[in-house]
């Protein structure tokens, strides 16, 4: 698998499967133009790929945005392809590499629910520890699932699985209490003999289907039901269970409801994710600007400790007593252009150390310009070095 390098195609791109074996990576053109708009807006073009994961992440958390789950699905390819491998080569399962590998990504929206940034991790690393028992759960649930009947499904099912599942199938609150009154009424008249709920449980007789009616009737505001009524009602329910467990993606491509053309992503409001974009960044270099600082600090220290102690004095004289420099010869009892020499020269080590630094951290190009910017940020430092109250 070739590795992703360019910001743009870490938050553009999916993998493409032919079988289990990856053929390429392609290209989603809207989520192109949406991470070349965003990069077009920050002052750095080249802003790590972990800025940008916390900035989308950001966006769904306060949006719960299609696009910004695209754009997080996109940059978790690589990590969701390698557990998913892991996992068909230690487990032994019917399922292929893809199936997992989908699997994963349809319950991909775990991660980004429990993923907390401030903790110090990224979504990478977090993600690659999540998804294997992401994996694990759901192989271990599709197992059950898919042994199991209709009508032991319905015994397994918590009320609270069962109300999500309604949910998700979008019925009503009015309608979900009633199918969760017949499921009641199911579990109460049709129990199971066995201490544990056969997996292939059959259909209750037709004497059972008539008193779990008669319950039902009873105990419901609603018009009476027949027998096969509220049978089709537990079969719905049993239906919509299913599709609880196996949630389908919807694609961001696909048109928006009532459209027959565009997609998802052409009709989403980009007013807020500009804002925050233009906090994450400001953020960012202001921690970029600090740890800068913090770098230069560093340096000029320990280049100033290696001076000797009349360079030292020579130098908190000039920039933190502010003397002149006929006061400093006087003081020291060497002449004018002595001190003027030694100045200089301490000034040119220092910042032919500045340089040195910006060149090895590839910070700045060395030219006229950036030194020149660099004996301004010299002097300035030396001054707010020498008035540290250390220093009185």
């Amino acid at each position: 698998m070739q590795t992703r390098k360019s910001v743009l195609d870490i938050f553009s791109t999916f993998l493409q499967f032919d079988t289990d074996w990856i053929t390429r990576w392609i290209t989603d053109p809207k989520l192109q133009r949406s991470m070349q708009q965003c990069l077009s807006q920050s002052s750095e073009y080249h802003i790590s790929r972990h800025f940008w994961a916390l900035y989308w992440h950001k966006v769904w958390q306060t949006q719960r945005s299609p696009l910004a789950s695209a754009h997080l699905c996109s940059y978790l390819q690589e990590v969701t392809y390698w557990t998913a491998k892991k996992m068909t080569m230690n487990f032994s399962s019917s399922l292929s590499l893809t199936d997992l590998f989908q699997i994963a990504l349809l319950k991909i929206e775990k991660i980004f629910n429990k993923f907390k940034a401030q903790q110090g991790i990224n979504l990478e690393k977090y993600a690659s520890l999540v998804f294997r028992s992401i994996i694990k759960d759901e192989l271990r649930q599709r197992r059950e699932v898919n042994i199991c009947t209709d009508w032991a499904l319905l015994h397994k099912l918590s009320q609270k699985k069962l109300l999500e599942s309604l949910q998700y199938r979008g019925l009503k609150s009015d309608q979900i209490a009633q199918y969760i009154l017949a499921w009641k009424c199911y579990k109460i008249l049709y129990a199971p003999t066995q201490a544990k709920v056969p997996r292939k449980m059959l259909a209750p007789e037709a004497a059972i289907w008539e008193e779990i009616t008669k319950l039902y009737n009873k105990q419901s505001h609603k018009k009476p039901l027949e027998p096969e009524e509220l049978q089709k009602m537990l079969q719905l329910s049993a239906k919509a269970a299913r599709a609880y467990l196996y949630p389908k993606f919807v694609s961001v491509d696909a048109p928006k409801p009532g459209y027959e053309e565009g997609s998802l992503l052409d009709h989403l409001s980009t007013d807020f994710q500009k804002s925050l974009l233009g906090d994450l960044i400001t953020q960012e270099e202001e921690e970029h600007r600090k740890e800068e600082r913090s770098q230069i600090n560093a340096v000029l220290l320990g280049t100033l400790v290696k001076l000797d102690l009349q360079s030292q004095r020579l130098l908190q004289m000039y920039y933190g007593q502010g003397l002149t420099q006929q006061q400093i010869s006087k003081q020291l009892e060497i002449k004018q252009y002595t001190v003027s020499r030694r100045l200089a020269s301490h000034r040119q080590t220092l910042l032919s150390t500045l340089a040195q630094w910006s060149k090895n951290t590839g910070h700045n190009s060395l030219n006229t310009d950036v030194l020149n910017q660099m004996g301004i940020i010299l002097e300035e430092w030396l001054k707010v070095h020498y008035h540290h109250p250390d220093f009185s």
